[in-house]
């Protein structure tokens, strides 16, 4: 039987394939991603040219430094311009500011860049001392940490006054300010407070299902803290 169309009845039309234009970002869009791509490649560069610095040194350990938000100023670095460096010198909360081919006026705790002042040596403190809350919480025991602000560039820097309670360097020159604080821990503290910091729970955060936490590193192994009553495992005991 052979059907038939009754022009009384409707028809209905199913495309079969449906066509969506994507949206097409407006030139200040695009233009404001490019800076942002750029900045964010520029940041990781300084960042990584500072911490490459501790690569020939034994006993230090990198860890990047965790933020749990971005700073969303116009005048400061995004956020992932920072990483932890634990050795025999300490423990310490390194702030990497990239000021390219701009001179750097240093005096206190005002640091001018082409005429505008971040807050670089504030932003170095915070993060020191919220690292220090973090591992000092985790391991039970008071863990001071130092603020250390890095100025990655090829513009000349001028000093006319340190700040206090924070260490100021040229990328160049970290690793021997570092090392120039002494043996302040022993190598196996040293490995176990890199434990700590690379471990997700520290930081409040849960690892995923991969095994991956969500600061960027794989979960790190199983670590134990010896409480200050208790013998340090670094320490031999005294022989009778």
């Amino acid at each position: 039987m052979t059907s038939f169309a009754d022009a009384s009845t409707p028809m209905e039309y199913a495309p079969r394939h449906v066509l969506l234009e994507a949206t097409r970002p407006s030139p200040l869009e695009w233009a404001r991603r490019r800076r942002e791509e750029r900045d964010a490649r520029r940041v990781a560069a300084a960042n990584q040219r500072a911490a490459h610095r501790f690569a020939p040194l034994p006993d230090w350990h990198v860890v990047d430094l965790p933020r749990p938000m971005a700073w969303g100023h116009s005048d400061r670095q995004p956020a992932d311009a920072g990483f932890i460096a634990i050795g025999p010198g300490g423990v310490f909360a390194v702030t990497v500011a990239d000021h390219g081919r701009a001179r750097v006026l240093l005096a206190g705790d005002v640091v001018q860049v082409n005429g505008r002042r971040p807050p670089y040596v504030a932003e170095a403190r915070r993060e020191a001392k919220r690292t220090a809350v973090a591992l000092s919480k985790a391991v039970g025991s008071t863990v001071p940490v130092v603020p250390v602000l890095v100025l990655v560039g090829s513009g000349p820097v001028s000093y006319y006054g340190l700040p206090k309670d924070c260490l100021v360097s040229t990328y160049r020159e970290l690793a021997r300010v570092l090392s120039a604080r002494g043996e302040r821990i022993t190598p196996t503290t040293a490995a176990k407070l890199s434990a700590v910091a690379r471990h997700p729970t520290t930081w409040g955060m849960e690892p995923q299902p991969n095994g991956v936490s969500r600061v960027g590193h794989e979960e790190s192994e199983s670590y134990r803290w010896y409480p200050a009553e208790a013998p340090s495992a670094d320490k031999r005991p005294a022989r009778r």
